[in-house]
């Protein structure tokens, strides 16, 4: 309530700061002076209540004569692609983004114009953009523009041709104040997207009567078909005209830009008389023709989605790069603690990726790691097949004639590479199982007590056979002889 209480009291204390004749807005004496003052106020829908309710209120019961609010111009949200925009993410395009990017402030300001959400939420798309772009600015509005000036450069010297109407001159010229009216009409009311839409379609028509009437042909032709050629141009060039000021609310830099080809000031539109009228009469100079607006190639749109993609297009990426295990290849582990240890962590970590929220996209390759870690662990504890084991010194292969016999040697023999220090750890660790297992044995005679232990001893010594190929050897004679019965 506080924030929103004394937030708005701001639109007058700025004014006030402005200038000193800030009262004849805020305070007029209309008794006196009949002025007549239209508040408008632009905001997003989340602030209707604050600047319809309460500030109003705050005017009345100040009983001052304060000017109260009379257009309210709420808009709805405006989203990024498929999603919000998001400042801490990176997700979307700023103010400072913007300029960045190298396209032009009329081009942004166009486009915000035209997917304003005046009615309901809209989003913002790169390819949309572009769309709007190379299609209404430049096919279209900057299209147009070019060639009348162009052909008037052209084939009349740079100098607006003497107008003759049809019938069908006078059907274009009310089409055209129709859309005018409309334009108009809706600039009253804050709908710039709607305005947008109307001056678009007088540039529509204007091409379409160059493209029916094909001066440039008819200039080439008799002297009727040449007085028709001007007249088409001298046509042209006075919507280009209006264009150019129907455009400068959401393109002021290229309106200017018009204005300096078109070889004039500025322009006016009578808002309670809205009718086309001669802007550029017989006789008038144009200055030099440039091209308006430039195309932006879909490489260059590509690059600014990835770059303002933010978690996102991370998240994209992820999900379609191919997952890369970074677990390091088997045999490379010092001794089956490395390995063990390498197991852990990655499962640590999985379970941490996991725990968080994340998206499959995010942990599954994580996954794929522990998997791979996992195979190499147990590759080194695996005991070794007949096949696998190497032969004793001396020890010949049997050839069994029943025995089909391999393609070659190196496709059916897997050799393992046991580093010593895996042999060594080994064998100490059975050094210090045995010495537990004697103590068990001297300190109780309950078997439940030590064969456990015992158990375990003789899966290391598996351990350590499988590694070096030598078998376990067989329990210990007790030391005493059973004699033979008589």
């Amino acid at each position: 309530f506080y924030v929103w209480f004394d937030a708005p009291i701001g639109y007058i204390s700025i004014t006030s700061r402005y200038c000193k004749e800030w009262k004849q807005w805020w305070q007029p004496d209309t008794p006196k002076t009949g002025a007549k003052v239209d508040l408008y106020q632009f905001m997003a829908k989340d602030n209707v209540p604050f600047h319809s309710v309460m500030f109003p209120a705050s005017l009345l019961a100040a009983d001052k004569g304060y000017t109260l609010v009379s257009h309210i111009m709420a808009t709805e949200y405006l989203n990024y692609e498929d999603g919000k925009f998001s400042k801490s993410r990176g997700i979307g395009v700023f103010g400072n983004d913007a300029q960045d990017t190298g396209i032009p402030a009329d081009v942004w300001r166009f486009y915000l114009g035209a997917a304003r959400p005046e009615g309901q939420d809209s989003s913002f798309s790169w390819s949309d953009l572009q769309a709007r772009n190379n299609s209404e600015l430049l096919k279209n509005l900057g299209n147009f523009f070019n060639r009348a000036l162009v052909f008037c450069e052209k084939f009349f010297d740079s100098t607006v041709p003497v107008m003759t109407l049809t019938e069908e001159d006078y059907t274009l010229l009310a089409l055209i104040n129709r859309e005018l009216k409309g334009y108009v009409n809706q600039m009253e009311k804050a709908r710039m997207r709607d305005g947008i839409r109307h001056l678009l379609q007088i540039s529509r028509y204007g091409n379409q009567l160059m493209q029916s009437e094909e001066p440039w042909v008819k200039v080439k032709g008799t002297d009727d078909q040449k007085a028709r050629a001007g007249t088409v141009i001298g046509l042209c060039c006075n919507f280009a005209c209006l264009l150019s000021t129907l455009i400068f609310p959401f393109m002021p830099t290229t309106a200017r830009n018009m204005y300096s080809q078109l070889n004039v000031r500025g322009g006016f539109i009578n808002s309670d008389k809205p009718l086309i009228r001669t802007l550029l009469p017989t006789g008038h100079r144009i200055g030099k023709p440039t091209v308006l607006f430039t195309k932006i190639e879909d490489s260059r749109i590509e690059e600014l989605k990835q770059k303002y993609g933010g978690q996102q297009q991370q998240a994209v990426k992820a999900a379609t790069a191919p997952v890369q295990a970074s677990a390091p290849p088997t045999g490379t582990f010092g001794s089956l603690k490395d390995a063990q240890k390498a197991v852990d962590e990655q499962a640590a970590k999985v379970r941490k990726i996991k725990s968080s929220g994340a998206d499959r996209t995010v942990w599954q390759p994580e996954v794929n790691v522990l998997l791979e870690l996992k195979k190499q662990l147990q590759s080194l504890s695996q005991p070794r097949t007949s096949e696998s084991a190497p032969a004793a010194p001396g020890e010949k292969i049997p050839n069994n004639s029943n025995t089909a016999k391999p393609v070659a040697t190196t496709t059916t023999t897997t050799t393992t590479t046991t580093a010593p220090a895996d042999i060594k750890a080994l064998e100490e660790e059975i050094a210090q199982q045995g010495s537990k297992v004697r103590k068990l044995k001297e300190s109780s005679t309950d078997k439940s007590v030590w064969q456990p232990e015992v158990s375990l001893l003789l899966s290391l010594k598996q351990k350590l056979a499988s590694l070096t190929g030598i078998p376990v050897a067989g329990p210990a004679a007790s030391g005493k002889k059973k004699g033979n019965k008589k």
